[in-house]
């Protein structure tokens, strides 16, 4: 049977479900969410005079739902126009919908009886074919589908999303013993393609594979604090970045999670254990009395840890009062800060005789054990460990590839010194005379399975830049970028400078890659696996040089820039930009000309320069003009003043989006324009557009002139900004760089509707942005920007 799926129902309407169900209506998927009817009216639906038998009443638990979506932070739906896609209603009235669903999701209460009722009614009414999962963080997946009929438990499975949907990169799906292998398969796939998605396959085991890891590692991490009298921010100012970890470290984590909910978590393993293992998993007596006193944590506004006023205070376990936060302090702390990678700190950190080794040594010491012993238990392999830990809890190396970074026989000698039991499964690797669970065979990368190496199976659609260059080189090189042949006649640019800042190297290495690909290549893709795509040009060189009175200099830069922005546009054959995460200023403007550009959903576009004191100088103002006018629909009369505003607001508010469908909406990206769901997928998909264009017979836009709204738009453009300045919202620095701005989206002074070249815009602009980088206000911004990371007011 070939399974698709077109409709979704999620029911429950609570945290997770809402989630859920905003996930996938971002994606483009049309979905059900139901939940309970009220047994009682409100005060307010008193007041109105309504009866539980009104439709807004019998819906008000769903409705009450959507409206937090709206509201929540960090965003759940990437922009409330998907909204259109979500149908409420509730398990009375509209049970029979479930029928329309290919697959329907329960996310209701972690109650195995209150689930088993809810799959009874979801049987009556579902159709043959259509998949039905369990979001349950740690029931019992099998015992969940007990008296069903069999044709529903081959279609059944765990799904378990980490929270929140939108932005956690891990799903486990856990089979029953019944679920039928084509449909675990087809899930695997579309939760990968469609629902962007790291999907680990854990098997029906206590809370299943990142939970039953990640919170045993929180218990041992509470019991030495306990046990060895560190505070809570001691703890946390060790378990946090310096090893690789979120910044919310351990007690951060925590009262995020809320501590109510991790009692439960933690009981679910507690229940099903016996021994040592059992007593790791009581909950200690702190927390019970942190719960007790209503201190859950983040929702609760105190937890391990309270803001009062603009500082933070921690919880003195002793004392339950909260005191000043508190550092660890230790000599092998300031030695990790100056070593570079992840991997050195963990060892510079682990074998320290201090304060700070002796935690984390004995925090990590029994996790590590612990992966080991549950290895093949709770999944089939440790590649499936490492990327639950990696894609659920945030960590930068698996439980295995931190055991790798230590040094595994080192390591081990130290544990049985201790007295420690360690895994079979490890002892084996060392006795076969392997060093490491992880190394490279012919090129591919490839992990221990108990008894040899075996290649791990990647995904077609994943390309990792820095194997692939290790195993294919790269065609050209300098200290900005690189330029590599990602094959089927296609290059990709690799932004590599520092925070992959534009400069001049860039510049001359885009100017390359524009000649080969015109000569020998079908088309060129710009992307990078950076932490984010490009955070703008230089500044420190641009600061630099202004204060060194080189505008001469600037003015060369930014020329070259500008061309380089042109020749991208007007190139012969195709170029696609792929930007993900911060995409800001010339990270923006190298986008905005490309023949198309594949955004990862995770993309945060902006022309930010007015933020430093400046304005665009790459050709960013045309370029987002040029989109703008393009995004309107053919023959309809255009609003010049109208498409000039929207430009004015978005570069002088420093708009930027909070996704990638917030981009399309500011018009950095065009109704042609991809977005990746799966940020791992985001070359190959650049890759497909860019050869799909080319196979499609690829033309360069025709150059034409530029109808702009000249000086009567100029003087519209200024109005707001001078009330703004008059009524004391905005400094006179800041009514300077608006009156530049303004001038140069309105085309200069000439008369309105006058149709002028690209060129005379880009001097325009190029001159006002020289003028402002030379005015000492504009340095003084620039200045405490890179200094603070903050914009400055003057």
């Amino acid at each position: 049977m070939a399974y698709k799926i077109e409709k979704v129902a999620v029911i429950g309407s609570g945290v997770m479900g809402s989630g859920i169900a905003a996930h996938l209506v971002n994606i483009g998927i049309p979905t059900y969410m139901l939940d309970i009817v009220p047994k009682e009216l409100t005060k307010e639906e008193e007041a109105k005079g309504l009866t539980l038998e009104h439709p807004a009443v019998r819906n008000r638990i769903v409705n009450n739902a959507v409206q937090k979506l709206l509201k929540q932070k960090p965003a759940p739906l990437t922009s409330p126009k998907n909204l259109a896609l979500l149908t409420v209603g509730n398990l009375e009235d509209d049970l029979d919908k479930l029928k329309e669903a290919n697959w329907i999701i329960e996310v209701v209460v972690e109650n195995l009886e209150v689930k088993r009722n809810l799959f009874e009614k979801i049987e009556k009414v579902r159709k043959p074919g259509s998949i039905v999962s369990s979001n349950t963080s740690g029931i019992s997946v099998n015992k969940m589908v007990e008296g069903r009929s069999e044709e529903f438990k081959n279609h059944f499975l765990g799904t378990h999303f980490f929270n929140p949907p939108r932005y956690l990169k891990l799903l486990e799906i856990i089979p029953t013993e019944h679920t039928l292998p084509e449909v675990l398969s087809f899930m695997k796939t579309f939760a990968e393609d469609v629902l962007g998605k790291g999907v680990v396959i854990g098997k029906d085991t206590p809370n299943f594979v990142a939970n039953r890891i990640g919170t045993y590692g929180l218990q041992i991490t509470l019991h030495e604090m306990l046990k060895r009298g560190y505070s809570v921010g001691e703890v946390d100012s060790v378990t946090g970045p310096i090893i690789g970890r979120p910044k919310s470290a351990t007690f951060r984590t925590l009262d995020v999670v809320g501590l109510d909910t991790y009692i439960h978590v933690a009981k679910t393993v507690y229940d099903q254990t016996t021994g040592d293992e059992q007593k790791v998993f009581e909950v200690p007596e702190l927390i019970l009395k942190l719960v007790e006193k209503g201190a859950l944590g983040a929702k609760s506004g105190r937890g391990f840890y309270v803001k009062k006023g603009k500082d933070i205070y921690e919880i003195d376990p002793a004392t339950l009062e909260y005191v000043p936060q508190k550092k660890l302090q230790a000599p092998s702390i300031e030695l990790a800060k100056q070593t570079k990678g992840i991997e050195n700190r963990l060892k510079t950190l682990v074998y320290a005789n201090d304060r700070a080794g002796e935690l984390l040594w004995n925090v990590l010491a029994p996790t590590l054990i612990y992966s080991g012993q549950l290895n093949g238990i709770i999944a089939d392999n440790i590649v499936e460990i490492d990327n639950a830990m990696k894609w659920g809890f945030g960590w930068s190396h698996g439980p295995f590839e931190i055991w790798d970074a230590i040094g595994v026989e080192k390591s081990v000698k130290k544990m049985e010194e201790e007295g420690r039991e360690v895994p079979p499964f490890v002892k084996k690797l060392l006795e076969k005379g392997y060093e490491t669970f992880y190394k490279e065979v012919d090129g591919q990368l490839a992990y221990f399975n108990g008894e040899n190496y075996e290649a791990i199976p990647v995904n077609e659609k994943v390309i990792d830049l820095k194997r692939y260059k290790k195993r294919h080189g790269v065609i050209k090189s300098n200290s900005g970028a690189s330029l590599i042949d990602i094959g089927d006649g296609i290059l990709l640019l690799e932004f590599h400078s520092k925070s992959n800042a534009i400069g001049l190297d860039i510049i001359q290495m885009i100017n390359y890659a524009l000649d080969e690909v015109e000569a020998n290549y079908k088309g060129l893709v710009i992307g990078n696996q950076g932490k984010n795509f490009c955070v703008g040009a230089n500044l420190g060189m641009i600061l630099m040089e202004a204060q060194d009175d080189n505008i001469f200099e600037l003015d060369y830069v930014v020329r070259a820039f500008q061309k380089t922005m042109r020749r991208i546009k007007y190139s012969k054959k195709p170029v696609v930009a792929a930007p993900f995460g911060m995409t800001l200023g010339g990270g923006a403007e190298v986008c905005l000309p490309a023949a198309r550009i594949q955004a990862s959903v995770e993309t945060y576009m902006g022309l930010v320069e007015v933020g430093v004191g400046l304005i665009p100088g790459g050709g960013g103002n045309l370029a987002l003009y040029e989109k703008t006018l393009e995004s309107l629909p053919n023959g309809v009369e255009i609003d010049l003043q109208a498409v000039a505003n929207k430009v004015f607001e978005t570069i002088a508010m420093a708009k930027v989006s909070s996704s990638a469908e917030e981009a399309r909406e500011n018009n950095f990206l065009g109704k042609q324009d991809g977005i990746s769901v799966n940020p791992d997928h985001l070359i190959y998909d650049a890759k497909q557009v860019a050869l799909q264009l080319y196979e499609s017979g690829y033309k360069p836009p025709v150059k034409k002139k530029i109808k702009v709204v000249g000086a009567p738009g100029y003087a519209t453009l200024l109005l707001g900004a001078q009330n703004m300045y008059t009524g004391g919202y905005i400094s006179e620095h800041d009514l300077k760089i608006a009156k530049k701005l303004a001038y140069v989206i309105a085309g200069g002074l000439v008369p309105y509707g006058t149709e002028v070249p690209e060129e005379y815009l880009l001097n325009l602009e190029r001159q006002a942005f020289l003028e402002l980088v030379a005015d000492r206000k504009s340095q003084e911004r620039m200045q405490h920007m890179l200094v603070t990371g903050k914009p400055l007011r003057n």
